[in-house]
């Protein structure tokens, strides 16, 4: 199985446990699945994008993606929605009447052509959007089979008004994995957009070092996994940036 996640791109993190880093925008997307389900983490950034994930996911597993989880109303991170219909799709709450509400769709489309996509993909996919069925306010466990749980939790706001993680726990020696969104980034300083609550964020990273814990592996919306080491002080970077304790 992890041969077979390798040959189409993805990251093996642990049984049952994938992420792959996406071209151009660098965003991740990541894979849990149990014997009876498969959960995604975003979805991204166009539609074409999301027809590949989907593609690759089936390819590897033989079966498709049930379930999705989406960190963050960013484009890089959700516009590929459309691509997973008839899945259950999970979003902080608020997500759902903030893509309802025609500003922001708009402002959403604008932001992916500011930061270089196709005009035309991403009216497509801002018009095809797929808005979450599963409000989160707290945190939400999904059984996906075979003794293998994805507990998906509220931790924002931070980098967004509506940031989710996803946290997989480890079994045996397997470590647990934590899916971050855009809350922690690798691969560049983290981003803090009109939608940012820069007094949070701190307390939101808080929040996913709990969840984890010191021996977790952390997926960043962007760039290499990390551990809490490398969280910490991103946290204590925030911090000091947004002069926030």
């Amino acid at each position: 199985m992890d041969r077979t996640w390798e040959e189409t791109g993805w990251e093996p993190l642990a049984h049952g446990v994938a992420r792959r880093r996406l071209p151009r925008w660098d965003a991740t997307v990541g894979v849990v699945h149990g014997e009876r389900a498969v959960l995604l983490v975003d979805a991204g950034a166009t539609l074409a994008e999301g027809a590949r994930i989907r593609a690759e996911v089936e390819q590897a597993l033989g079966r498709g993606v049930t379930h999705l989880a989406l960190t963050h109303p960013h484009f890089d991170h959700v516009l590929g929605a459309a691509a997973f219909a008839g899945v259950e799709v999970y979003g902080a709450v608020g997500f759902d009447a903030l893509l309802g509400n025609e500003r922001e769709r708009q402002a959403l489309y604008e932001d992916a052509v500011r930061h270089g996509a196709d005009p035309a993909e991403a009216a497509e996919a801002v018009e095809q959007l797929v808005r979450p069925h599963h409000a989160i306010s707290g945190d939400m466990a999904v059984d996906l089979g075979g003794g293998r749980e994805a507990l998906i939790v509220n931790v924002g706001p931070g980098h967004s008004g509506h940031d989710l993680a996803v946290l997989v726990p480890g079994r045996g020696a397997e470590p647990t994995v934590v899916f971050c969104g855009d809350l922690v980034e690798e691969s560049g300083e983290p981003q803090a957009g009109p939608d940012a609550a820069p007094a949070w964020w701190p307390a939101a990273v808080d929040r996913l070092l709990a969840l984890g814990g010191p021996d977790a592996r952390y997926v960043p919306g962007h760039g290499a996994v990390v551990d809490a080491a490398f969280v910490r002080a991103q946290r204590r970077d925030l911090a000091e940036r947004f002069g926030v304790s």
